[in-house]
């Protein structure tokens, strides 16, 4: 089994911001495989299907970015899946707009959801997609509200396409491993 987690703060007033595009990859992954996120336990939103045969549970936590590992903790735990098997997807504004990021393990890299999933299941070790989301242009411009701030019309059209393309990196990460999943998608 496995848990795929998008990212992003609940809320109507963050809908389309930067912060959450792994809440828009999950929606476009749920939309393929005909996954309803009908479910609400574990501080989440989510709901269950299949993906290459495997059982899967997509979740968007409901606890705000910088608690996200609460949630996926609790749901890992009740549902028994391993590390190796949670494969979370989030903003990245270190890569440019659109850009694929895969890994199998690594740092937070100043992510605060991702510094608190690490923290919260003792390990660094479970396959991430970072979706680019690019850097303010100025450098004095608040990070903050950067994040939380939408796209423009041409940064949508390219983030369609990359929705597309994490939604096949979660296909090969499943299907296959995390390696293949990098070696055809990241970039």
């Amino acid at each position: 089994m496995y848990l795929i987690a998008g990212l992003g703060n609940p809320g109507r007033e963050y809908a389309g911001t930067r912060h959450n595009v792994g809440f828009e990859v999950v929606d476009a992954l749920c939309a393929k495989y005909d996954i309803k996120l009908n479910k609400e336990k574990f501080r989440a939103v989510f709901g269950d299907g299949r993906i290459g045969g495997e059982k899967v549970i997509v979740a968007k936590p409901q606890t705000y970015m910088n608690l996200s590992g609460e949630s996926i903790r609790e749901i890992a735990d009740w549902y028994k899946i391993d590390n190796e098997h949670i494969i979370i997807i989030y903003d990245d504004i270190s890569l440019p707009v659109g850009k694929l990021r895969i890994r199998e393990k690594g740092s937070a890299g100043g992510h605060n959801g991702i510094k608190n999933i690490i923290y919260q299941l003792n390990t660094d070790v479970f396959p991430r997609i970072k979706v680019g989301t690019g850097m303010p242009r100025n450098p004095d411009y608040d990070i903050k509200d950067y994040v939380l701030g939408h796209f423009s019309k041409e940064e949508i059209d390219i983030l369609i396409k990359s929705a597309v393309r994490a939604v096949y990196a979660v296909e090969e990460i499943i299907k296959v491993d995390a390696k293949s999943a990098m070696n055809k998608y990241n970039g």
